[in-house]
């Protein structure tokens, strides 16, 4: 048995994700390590806030895709409410559209779920110290995009929704209604409507169809990615 003082050593990490599988690796490979030590696993918004409360974890391992919130909102409110808390985000969502999103949220890391589960280890170990953990391919593409931000295109047409338009048309292409939207994103439905529509015109699309059409391209797209990536 693990003394209280050893324990105290460690870092303190929760994992939220709404997949039982992703929780239980995760936890496996945390209670393997010297320096970490899993405090609680949550699944919704709603559990994560009563962990943070009651365990004081000191590091959260947070997925994009959960069943009541989006991520990025849930980075954004945690760091408003806990700014000592580091957050890395494991998400089998593609890091070229979420990772700088989710940085300018408040983490301090963006692993992609195909990576070996050693990387979430490294990404939390760097948050821990205050440091910030991303694939050399996603850093240096930040980079160039600060040092070059006014002579620099968008390289990819999302690149031109806001977060709140990203997260719409990602649920959108996920084959949820405006009014599912709605709940999960805690807007009403004419913000929605609102964001549906300033994404059409962003992406330049006639119609709503047009649009749909594109987001379920588009999110079939990043799932395939991440398939092929794992296989």
């Amino acid at each position: 048995m693990t003394s209280t003082s050893k324990l105290t050593t460690r870092t303190r990490v929760l994992v939220v994700d709404d997949h039982p599988a992703i929780r239980d690796a995760l936890a496996a490979v945390i209670a393997d390590s010297n320096d970490l030590a899993l405090c609680a696993e949550a699944k919704s918004s709603e559990q994560v806030f009563r962990a943070v409360e009651q365990f004081h974890p000191d590091v959260a391992v947070v997925d994009i895709a959960l069943p009541d919130v989006h991520g990025l909102d849930l980075i954004a409110n945690l760091m408003a409410r806990y700014p000592s808390l580091r957050v890395v985000v494991f998400s089998v969502y593609d890091e070229q559209v979420y990772a700088e999103r989710a940085v300018r949220a408040g983490a301090l890391g963006y692993v992609m779920k195909q990576e070996p589960v050693q990387e979430v280890l490294e990404a939390i170990r760097c948050a821990a110290r205050g440091e910030i953990y991303l694939s050399r391919r996603m850093a240096s593409r930040i980079v160039t995009r600060a040092a070059l931000r006014r002579s620099t295109k968008p390289s990819s047409p999302t690149d031109l929704l806001t977060d709140r338009e990203i997260a719409v048309l990602q649920l959108l292409g996920e084959g949820n209604s405006v009014e599912n939207i709605a709940e999960r994103l805690h807007l009403s439905r004419k913000t929605v409507e609102t964001h549906r529509r300033n994404a059409k015109e962003k992406l330049e699309f006639d119609t709503v169809n047009e649009l749909l059409l594109f987001a379920v391209r588009w999110t079939d797209a990043q799932n395939r990615t991440g398939d092929a990536e794992r296989s």
